[in-house]
């Protein structure tokens, strides 16, 4: 079966093509994104602006055309953090579909967590005993726990890095001048609060092997020493709480315009990775995380596997 993945998120709209079946890993045929940065097109009354709407309508609708000329059997849509607080999400949510036939499933956080943490699972397979899943996207950061395939613990809190950057460190992409100490040291403290409110429960549940999945995790990982993407999915990637506080010793004195000549750092998130940095840290720290290792499947996998089965069961 061939299946498409539209995910609809906080900085790009991103659709993945896999051909899958239960029991298989999915194999990708084809993935394209558009970088839309839908959390800085959030406007002062906390809507989606016109802007920001037309060029979702257009995204989607560009990718709904490659995923069915590439004949694909069943396109899975949904929409994560952007959307999901926009105080405008039920008519935009109305209009993709009115424009272009898609219908945008909004996922809540604690669905991303414990569709993330069944991608883990699966890549890592049950000998990897308790897992702890980290996932920081653009809105949010997703953590879930637990030894199934159903986390025990699933938790989303607002510390997305394009959120953080644009609340906290007001740094807009191809900035010449990096946030001031005192901006990080309050965004610090702030992201310590919001952690310190899940760490206690966390720590109950328990785990046995940490892992971080996403492109920010991905990119400091990279920037630590981490293998390049280069070197392919199998390639086995960490990222030590030592190397992350070097990672953000450094980049916290380097203005974006600057960061995206490092390799790993994309154009459109070099401006979002500082803030990315410090959530990063804070949950390690917080969570007492010496060592994470990186997963290549996340999210947009963890649906996929989901629909697999529910396609087995019908």
């Amino acid at each position: 079966m061939r299946l498409g993945v539209l995910d609809v998120g906080s900085n790009t709209v991103h659709l993945l093509v896999v051909d899958a079946h239960r029991g298989a890993h999915p194999w990708p045929a084809h993935s394209e994104k558009a970088v839309l940065r839908l959390a800085e097109q959030i406007g002062p009354d906390g809507a989606l602006t016109p802007a920001g709407a037309d060029s979702l309508v257009r995204a989607v609708a560009s990718a709904k055309e490659s995923a069915f000329g590439l004949g694909t059997d069943n396109l899975i849509a949904f929409a994560t953090s952007a959307v999901r607080d926009a105080t405008n999400s039920v008519a935009v949510l109305a209009r993709v579909q009115a424009e272009t036939g898609v219908r945008l499933e909004v996922l809540t956080g604690a669905d991303e967590a414990r569709m993330t943490f069944l991608a883990v699972r699966r890549w890592f397979g049950w000998s990897a005993g308790r897992l702890l899943v980290l996932d920081i996207g653009g809105g949010s950061l997703e953590i879930a726990a637990g030894i199934d395939e159903d986390p025990d613990a699933a938790v989303s809190l607002p510390l997305g890095a394009g959120r953080l950057t644009r609340h906290h460190l007001q740094v807009a992409a191809g900035s010449t001048s990096p946030p001031g100490a005192e901006q990080v040291e309050k965004l610090r403290a702030y992201v310590d609060g919001q952690l310190d409110a899940v760490a206690g429960g966390l720590n109950k549940v328990g785990w046995e092997r940490p892992v971080a999945t996403s492109k920010t995790f991905r990119t400091l990982a990279r920037l630590a020493g981490a293998a390049p993407s280069g070197a392919g999915v199998w390639a086995r990637r960490r990222l030590t709480r030592a190397g992350l506080r070097q990672v953000l010793g450094f980049i916290r004195h380097i203005p974006p315009a600057q960061l995206v000549e490092l390799d790993g750092v994309s154009v459109g998130r070099a401006h979002q990775l500082l803030a990315g940095a410090v959530v990063a840290e804070a949950a390690m720290r917080r969570l007492d995380i010496g060592t994470l290792e990186v997963c290549p499947w996340a999210l947009r996998e963890g649906v996929i596997l989901r629909r697999l089965d529910q396609l087995v069961s019908m």
